[in-house]
């Protein structure tokens, strides 16, 4: 049997992993066919009568502040909020595993130079990085704030990349391919990246919940995506002020936050559980 088919037969004895596919499975197709049945997440149809109404048939999860439908918004807030992290995240673990997969090969120097390079940018607190380049650039785009969130977030997908590649570039299966005269990059390509296949896709799906998390974190504080412009974070935001009046308007986006941050974790750990060739059939 196959080395995937054993991981996926280990993922589908996983409870709490299969339960948080599941759960992604569905965020996911809420925020891709959610907004076709929703109403205009922006609309203010009467901002007096219709302010902060609780939850009814008009309105199955109530208004907020500004009389705009909870349900609509916290839907169309899933399609920013989980396209910026899987976006941020799939750039950032391939400049991660790139990175770490030239400086495992290339040779003392450059491997000396990238890897101190990759010290330094930890060594900066990243939350204050953000906070500082989206004080300065206030109205930044969608895909701007992923970009950004994924060049500050590689760095230990690099070093993992680069550790494991260290490991086995002396295997002999490597060894056998150079004495063939196989290039470089052919033996990246071919032989070393299908082994650092399951590190590269454990790292993308633990990085997706902390990744939605911070970008949760820096709307909430007004950074970031701004409104009206839905997100999980600034939804959260408009409803503070109204927890005890209308806990609604803020519970609804936080409950989606959380569910999706937790069913991203699980299947993580679900899959690093199933990929690790240490554990039993």
């Amino acid at each position: 049997m196959s080395p995937w088919r054993l991981a996926a037969r280990r993922f589908a004895r996983n409870r709490g992993a299969v339960l948080g596919a599941a759960v992604v499975a569905a965020m996911v197709a809420v925020a891709l066919l959610g907004p076709s049945f929703t109403a205009d997440p922006l609309a203010q149809p009467d901002p007096v009568k219709l302010q902060d109404r609780a939850p009814s048939p008009a309105h199955w999860l109530g208004t907020d502040p500004y009389s705009r439908d909870v349900l609509s918004r916290t839907v169309h807030a899933s399609r920013v909020s989980l396209g910026i992290g899987v976006g941020a995240a799939l750039l950032a673990v391939t400049l991660g595993a790139g990175v770490g997969l030239a400086a495992g090969l290339a040779g003392r120097r450059t491997d000396q130079l990238l890897m101190r390079g990759v010290d330094v940018a930890l060594a900066l607190p990243r939350i204050f990085v953000l906070l500082a380049v989206f004080a300065v650039w206030e109205q930044a785009p969608a895909i701007a704030v992923a970009l950004l969130i994924a060049l500050t977030g590689w760095f230990q997908t690099s070093r993992i990349v680069r550790a494991l590649v260290l490991s086995l570039r002396e295997a002999d299966f490597v060894a056998a391919a150079r004495a063939l005269g196989v290039p470089e990059p052919r033996i990246a390509r071919r032989h070393l990246l299908p082994h650092l296949a399951g590190p590269i896709i454990v790292s993308a799906s633990l990085d997706v919940g902390n990744i939605i998390l911070l970008e949760a974190g820096l709307s909430y504080l007004g950074l970031g995506i701004k409104p009206p412009t839905p997100t999980w974070g600034n939804m959260i935001m408009d409803g503070k002020d109204v927890l005890f009046s209308a806990p609604w308007v803020a519970l609804a986006p936080g409950l989606a936050l959380v569910l999706t941050v937790v069913a991203f974790n699980l299947a993580g750990d679900g899959l690093r559980d199933a990929l690790d060739p240490r554990t039993v059939a």
